[in-house]
């Protein structure tokens, strides 16, 4: 497992089973339909738990291109390693979106509104308003990245070895508890991307496949949840090295 396939892999799973539990709420005739917020919320903070257990010990489950972003910002992780990173983490995006796409297929074809559909593959505010939308997204990614650099280093060290942790499986618990909080707190405004290749990796996946009935991919607002945990992420890195 090279850190390149394990990016891949953590962040097909956590795209897997995070868009599942939005199609599982959003979409028509599901076990799960109409099952609220908090199932949502739930279940991405364990998509969060899966994919950095699977990934932590092999590339420190960053499945974040913000998250990269800002170990490097941080002096904590390879500036060189960072497009390698982000181009996984994009890969593992696109894997997982289909995969949902797949599995939920039948439901897709029943279900009528067309933003439920847009909404497993991407996030939209509640109330359109580009600049707080942004700052909700800042906030959200502020909140994640500046916690996240408590929670562990990205590095593991002892004697004789020096192994990449991050997110790693050390982290995965207090991980998943941060971004179920984030959601449970601050996601009902913006639906809490806080990571560029959680959005916009699905959003290209619904513009390419055959959905029946589909909208647009909504690119106007497809910006926001890019920039604005980009910006969150790097200025919770610079406030780290700021106070410490």
């Amino acid at each position: 497992m090279t850190e390149f396939i394990a990016e891949i892999t953590g962040t097909t799973l956590l795209l897997l089973l995070g868009g599942g539990v939005v199609a599982n709420v959003v979409l028509k005739g599901t076990k799960g339909n109409n099952s609220g917020w908090m199932v949502i919320s739930t279940g991405w903070a364990l998509a969060v738990f899966v994919g950095v257990v699977v990934a932590g010990p092999y590339s420190g489950a960053h499945l974040n291109p913000a998250v990269s972003i800002a170990l490097a910002v941080a002096g904590k992780f390879a500036w060189t390693k960072v497009p390698l990173f982000i181009l996984a983490q994009f890969i593992g995006a696109l894997l997982g979106s289909f995969l949902v796409w797949l599995m939920h297929i039948d439901h897709f074809k029943i279900t009528d509104d067309a933003d439920a559909k847009l909404a497993v593959f991407s996030t939209a505010p509640a109330i359109r308003n580009a600049p707080v939308n942004l700052v909700s997204e800042f906030i959200g990614t502020f909140v994640l990245v500046f916690a996240i650099l408590h929670i562990t280093g990205a590095e593991l060290k002892s004697a004789n070895q020096v192994a990449p942790i991050g997110l790693g499986s050390v982290g995965a618990i207090p991980v998943a508890f941060l971004v179920w909080v984030i959601g449970l707190s601050l996601g009902g405004t913006t639906g809490y991307a806080i990571n560029p290749a959680r959005d916009l990796g699905p959003r290209i996946m619904h513009a390419i496949l055959p959905i029946k009935d589909k909208k647009h991919g909504d690119w106007v607002y497809a910006w926001i949840p890019v920039v604005g945990p980009i910006l969150g992420a790097i200025a919770a890195a610079l406030l780290y090295l700021e106070l410490y």
